[in-house]
């Protein structure tokens, strides 16, 4: 098997970040929410204009993850005023690790976050955190083992559904 590159992205990566974006987010989310607020979030959350701005963010970077020519996976890094909740300097939040399920278990999620750990620490940020639906147990393990810890809560509104994010972090400094 080809060995995956993690390669930062740009704004010519949006094509290709939307369609993982709404492909990922439908394989993982689809079957707990109703089809019309799966709907309604895919076309308001990765929009070509929101997706755009997002990739055009100073304070965000888009890493992609690439098996051969083809995108398997990607993920979304905030700091500064781009993070969803804390803000913090010192802090760098993933937003999104986005990875095909046909890719699940091949080490992608990992190598990304290790790019995570790498930007992190060339930043000299004292902290990642993040936040993850409390039912994604897959995700939340998987933070678990690269030595995050739950320290919040926070609600994520889905459509007309209230659910619950578990809020981690892994203190770097």
């Amino acid at each position: 098997m080809e060995q995956i590159r993690i390669i930062k992205a740009n704004a010519e990566s949006l094509a290709m970040v939307q369609q993982i974006s709404r492909e990922t987010f439908f394989e993982t989310f689809a079957e707990a929410n109703t089809e019309a607020d799966m709907n309604k979030y895919l076309a308001e959350n990765f929009s070509e204009a929101k997706m755009s701005a997002e990739l055009n963010n100073a304070e965000s970077q888009f890493f992609m993850a690439w098996l051969g020519e083809n995108p398997v996976g990607y993920m979304k890094l905030n700091t500064g005023h781009a993070q969803t909740e804390l803000k913090d300097s010192a802090s760098i939040e993933i937003e999104r690790i986005y990875v095909k399920s046909a890719f699940h278990g091949k080490k992608v999620g990992q190598l990304l976050y290790d790019k995570v750990l790498q930007t992190a620490q060339q930043e000299q940020k004292a902290y990642i955190w993040l936040g993850v639906w409390e039912e994604n147990l897959k995700a939340i393990r998987f933070y678990e083992k690269n030595g995050f810890v739950a320290f919040d809560k926070h609600i994520f509104k889905f459509g007309e559904d209230e659910q619950t994010d578990i809020m981690m972090k892994k203190i770097l400094l």
